[in-house]
């Protein structure tokens, strides 16, 4: 533990004062009389304070964790959080689907979980609930509609051919061994300049070597060797949600980053007001992401934003168009760089395709490079579990029945009021129970087998099987978008250019920890991935 005389004024007085409102509420919590039914078997507390929270947070794999759990305790179990709180955790299908479907009328956003949100992008689609979300999403939806999103693949495609003449000159003047290229920086730039001209009509132009203020923002994200305050705030936050205010340095990081791209957003917003006062706007301009905003922030729209709403979309879709994207990206180069019998699968299917697939042909045309992206997004999905509270009392479904701690056998689970749940996405992806004996290791072979397949991943709704994108109301929006640009740029990098880490396929990976998880190779520092890139043949 760190001694109180390397901690500063302002962070022992905050400390003490938290210390002071948890001995006024634990009395509270841990009497309160639990109307959850019958208690379900699980983990035992290891900590009164933290609960397993600590556990979790800390795992390398928290999906593997839930999976052990699961085998022990059974398929829908509770554990363990600070202070006598207990969650419910989800790894049966049927509850799974049953959790997903009511994801806006039952399960929301814990406090917590909002409160952050609100901190980081505003109370818009990502924070929002119930009819509030209905609308918000509604006016959103035209922007990522199959006519919009077979348009926008032409961008993505110059984003990539960019980036492809950037490490050409790289290549040029490399060491006959190779160009050592840090490839998770690349990806980084590619997503940032796809959704600034995809989304808001901007290019901020960082492959051609500009600074920006908002791939700054998301870098300097970095929760490594947080201080003991800022990680007692974050493993404490589930039960005391007032946490996500105080000034640690964890939450100064988050509210950094919000005004930074609330900045870049106001910018992009004012000029595209000027610019529509200046021309009469079109119809691709008005299905635009930008171009909906605006029309939604107009007094007499239909689906009314207020300016707040407005400028927290802005901000989400940044953060989803450059977060999210590049993550997945770099976990395919990773895993191909892995198995260079799958990457050069994959560059021979493309070589034989030729030109640059359109939109219709990402989808219909390559099946071994749907594969490989959907085999990243099972194995790697960016967001590692969904944690909502029940608003109600409700009855959860199981496909199988479970036995109680006292040894009932039961067919449902009663879910009170206030019940925190969660499902695992990392667990339910990658589950030797849903997947088979190889459910951990990269094979994108077995999508062109699963329909035959006697597996128990198909009783497992959302986007074939896998529940990266969630499920339900709350089912990610830009799903197509994410899809198109993955296998645009994607298609572009293998087809061009061969990819293996300098140290051999058994590289180590670790995980950087940012605002969502990255990978790093590790030892390095931050979030970077060096790799020979070399030209195909």
């Amino acid at each position: 533990m760190t001694p109180v005389h390397q901690l500063g004024l302002s962070d022992v007085l905050i400390l003490l004062g938290g210390v002071w409102v948890v001995t006024k509420v634990v009395g509270r919590l841990t009497k309160r009389k639990s109307a959850q039914g019958a208690r379900l078997n699980g983990p035992p507390n290891e900590s009164i304070v933290f609960g397993m929270n600590r556990l979790v947070s800390q795992a390398p794999d928290s999906g593997i964790v839930y999976q052990e759990w699961a085998a022990k305790y059974g398929p829908v179990f509770e554990m363990p959080m600070a202070f006598g709180g207990r969650k419910l955790v989800l790894c049966d299908p049927k509850a799974v689907n049953h959790f997903y479907s009511m994801e806006r009328s039952i399960y929301v956003r814990p406090k917590l979980g909002r409160a952050v949100i609100a901190n980081l992008f505003g109370r818009g689609l990502l924070w929002a609930e119930g009819e509030s979300h209905k609308r918000q999403r509604k006016a959103l939806t035209p922007a990522f509609s199959n006519a919009v999103i077979r348009r926008l693949t032409e961008v993505f495609y110059d984003s990539a051919h960019k980036l492809k003449t950037n490490w050409d000159n790289i290549i040029d003047i490399a060491p006959p061994e190779g160009a050592i290229i840090d490839v998770e920086h690349w990806m980084n730039l590619v997503a940032l300049d796809s959704i600034g001209i995809a989304g808001f009509s901007h290019d901020f132009r960082t492959l051609d070597g500009e600074y920006s203020a908002v791939a700054a923002a998301f870098d300097s994200l970095n929760f490594e060797g947080q201080g003991m305050l800022s990680n007692l705030v974050f493993l404490l936050g589930t039960q005391f949600p007032f946490l996500a205010h105080l000034p640690s340095k964890r939450n100064r990081i988050q509210k950094n980053l919000r005004y930074t791209i609330s900045g870049i957003a106001d910018e992009l917003l004012e000029r595209t007001r000027r610019e529509r006062k200046k021309q009469v706007p079109d119809e691709t301009s008005d299905r635009s992401i930008i171009g909906l905003l605006l029309k939604a922030e107009e007094d007499n729209a239909e689906l009314h934003m207020d300016q707040s709403e407005v400028m927290a979309q802005m901000n989400v879709l940044l953060l989803a168009g450059y977060e999210t994207t590049s993550i997945s990206l770099t976990w395919a180069l990773i895993e191909l760089a892995r198995k260079p019998e799958k990457q050069a699968k994959l560059r021979q299917e493309l070589a034989d395709f030729g030109a640059d697939p359109t939109w219709d042909n990402l989808n219909s045309s390559l099946p071994y490079l749907d594969s490989v992206v959907l085999e990243t997004l099972r194995l790697h999905p960016p967001v590692a579990d969904t944690t909502r509270q029940a608003m109600v009392d409700d009855v959860l479904p199981v496909s199988e029945p479970i036995t109680t701690a006292s040894g009932e056998v039961v067919d449902s689970i009663f879910v009170a009021k206030d019940t925190i749940v969660t499902v695992s996405i990392r667990c339910m992806n990658q589950s030797e129970v849903f997947w088979g004996a190889n459910a951990k290791e990269f094979e994108p072979e077995r999508w062109h087998t699963l329909a035959d397949d006697p597996l128990r991943a198909k009783e497992i709704q959302g986007h074939r099987h896998i529940i990266t994108f969630i499920d339900g109301p709350r089912t990610c929006l830009g799903k197509s978008f994410a899809l198109a640009e993955f296998k645009a740029v994607l298609s572009v990098l293998i087809r061009y250019f061969t990819f293996e880490f300098p140290d051999g396929p058994e590289t180590e990976i670790a995980t950087h920890r940012a605002l969502i998880p990255r990978p790093k190779v590790a030892g390095q520092p931050g979030g970077n991935v060096p790799m020979r890139v070399g030209r195909a043949e």
